[in-house]
């Protein structure tokens, strides 16, 4: 029976037999994403630091395709989703922030949890809007969309980012929460998957990537990725 954002762990058994990336065994917990960094990655990095025991479970666009059975089986029919037990949950944002509250990640105020919210919700609506430009096959039209990106949209957003981690001595909220892993995430994904740089002409946004790549747990599994 479906709950909300919920299915049963037996819809796990239908990718049985995909290449699987294994950090520990015995685990209860499974990650199922495509293989590739994206919007995955900063789930990896959460469940890296907490020490989370999982499993990566990476599957390719091409073996995708081809799992009608499964998709049909899903919340929504998309990835990635978080296998718990008995449970299984969908949306990374979601993802992120119920791994973050098992690790003190989340804000105990509710108005400064609803302001980090806020901050990677606003993150999120920038990346979903660049992906014209990642997607755009004419070269010229391509080009266009990628300079009002870098010139305009990229400049209003980060100017108001790197100010929000300045006050807060260089985090999203107050102390370290799930969404700096987000944020860095995010920013990771944006800089791949549409070749622009931010990092360089941000500082704040900058030391906050380094910050969460030189975490306990996310040193390690950065170094050892492939």
């Amino acid at each position: 029976m479906y709950q909300q954002g919920f299915v049963s762990s037996s819809l796990y058994s239908v990718i049985n037999g995909e290449r699987k990336r294994t950090v520990v065994s015995d685990m209860s917990k499974k990650l199922i994403y495509f293989d590739l960094k994206a919007i995955g990655e900063p789930l990896r990095y959460i469940l890296h630091y907490g020490g989370i025991q999982f499993e990566d479970v990476r599957i390719s666009y091409s073996e995708w395709a081809t799992k009608k059975k499964m998709k049909s089986r899903l919340p929504f029919g998309k990835l990635p989703i978080l296998v718990d037990g008995d449970r299984i949950l969908n949306q990374s944002m979601a993802i992120a922030r119920y791994l973050g509250r098992g690790l003190d990640l989340v804000p105990a105020d509710p108005w400064e949890e609803a302001a980090v919210d806020a901050v990677i919700l606003t993150l999120n609506d920038l990346r979903a809007s660049t992906s014209p430009v990642f997607r755009e096959q004419d070269a010229v039209k391509k080009e266009a969309l990628k300079k009002e990106l870098v010139d305009e949209t990229i400049p209003f957003y980060f100017t108001r980012f790197q100010n929000i981690l300045k006050e807060n001595n260089g985090h999203i909220g107050k102390k370290l929460t799930w969404a700096d892993f987000v944020f860095v995430g995010i920013i990771e994904f944006i800089e791949e998957f549409v070749q622009v740089k931010i990092q360089e002409n941000y500082p704040a946004v900058k030391e906050l990537v380094n910050k969460i790549h030189n975490l306990p747990g996310v040193k390690e599994h950065i170094a050892n990725r492939k």
